[in-house]
């Protein structure tokens, strides 16, 4: 009989909600408008020779490293941000080998770095989910061949101090050390610089967010240039598609674009934080395009009256420490309004249900 790998077996499934998804989305952290107007003329020009051909990557890579002010070679482009985090997993972990977490956190790190048979240590938040870097170093070992590391953090929003990254891969210089900036744009703070000073750690962005682009599925990963050919050993030479290649310079080019929608999630952030303040919602400052709320027990009645209004919200209880917790992100100026104009009336609404019940 044929059998999988024993990892395979226990690895644990990601299944994102992503059915039904009708309506206002503020429950995936995409933007909520969509890509470039360039990015659709681009597409538009794209004939069926160009999807007949096999992609080619170099040229696109070497306009990124020139947006990214660094070398063709200390970079890869990647199928999204989970490519990204698949061939760091692939190239540098094995069966022998351990990989931190530090939970809540994103699931893949984990899925990843367990189907190639490593040991997964994961490793709670301190209080108010704060990066715990010492108790993080306490349990690196010769064998610790993987820090993974969101930042800022999903779920929570929080950010690690550029010296906590630059003193974690210090003090394991074994391992490879993956800071995944998925949502830079949003904050501005990235380790980027550290990559040549720091051969193992490796910087991964993704265009899903900021630049509107999930559905193409492209990211970047940034690292050492004696590092990087062995990860692209792992690498598809294809797995980049043709179309997602061809847009990319676009979004790149239309600075202006992504920074008047930036600006737009900034202020409804800042808004958004402000009124769960003054509601007397417990949330965490964030960083990142959403902000991360407690609402108890209230939580499923919470979201699924935004959802009758038709505004999708991310359930995320059943994260580490995340217990009746809700994710809600952040988007144009009008999406935004409409969120706060909902919260005080589903807040009563629920609240009369709760009398109802007592």
């Amino acid at each position: 009989m044929l059998k999988a790998r024993k990892a395979v077996y226990e690895v644990k499934a990601y299944h994102p909600p992503l059915g039904g998804r009708r309506g206002l989305r503020l429950d995936f952290n995409e933007n909520t408008v969509g890509c470039s107007p360039r990015v659709l003329q681009r597409l538009q020009t794209i004939s069926g020779e160009d999807l007949a051909r096999y992609p080619e990557r170099a040229p696109i890579e070497a306009a990124m490293a020139a947006h990214l002010k660094i070398r063709p070679e200390e970079l890869l482009l990647t199928n999204g941000t989970d490519e990204a985090i698949h061939l760091v997993c692939e190239t540098y972990l094995d069966a022998g080998a351990a990989a931190l977490i530090v939970v809540p956190t994103y699931s893949m790190y984990e899925i990843y770095a367990a189907a190639t048979g490593a040991r997964v240590i994961s490793i709670p938040s301190d209080k108010d989910f704060r990066f715990p870097a010492d108790r993080l170093l306490n349990e690196v070992t010769e064998h610790t061949r993987l820090i993974a590391i969101a930042n800022p953090n999903n779920p929570t929003g929080v950010l690690v101090a550029e010296a906590e990254i630059l003193r974690i891969a210090q003090t394991a210089p074994q391992a490879a050390v993956l800071v995944d900036e998925a949502y830079f744009e949003f904050c501005g703070v990235t380790a980027l610089p550290a990559f040549r000073k720091f051969p193992n750690i490796f910087v991964s962005r993704t265009f899903s967010k900021a630049y509107g682009l999930a559905g193409l599925r492209i990211g970047v990963l940034i690292g050492n240039a004696d590092q990087m050919p062995l990860v692209r050993r792992v690498a598809s030479p294809y797995s980049v598609n043709s179309v997602a290649l061809a847009c990319l310079p676009e979004a790149l080019a239309d600075g202006e674009y992504i920074r008047r929608y930036v600006e737009n999630v900034l202020e409804g952030r800042r808004g958004l934080e402000q009124a769960l303040g003054s509601l007397g919602i417990k949330y965490w400052p964030s960083q990142a395009n959403f902000v991360l709320l407690r609402m108890g027990e209230r939580a499923p009645a919470f979201i699924a009256a935004l959802r009758v209004r038709g505004i999708l919200v991310r359930d995320r209880s059943g994260d580490s420490g995340c217990r009746g917790c809700v994710r809600i992100t952040l988007g144009s100026t009008a999406d935004n309004a409409r969120l706060l104009a909902a919260l005080p009336e589903v807040l009563r609404e629920i609240g009369r249900r709760e009398k109802v019940k007592a």
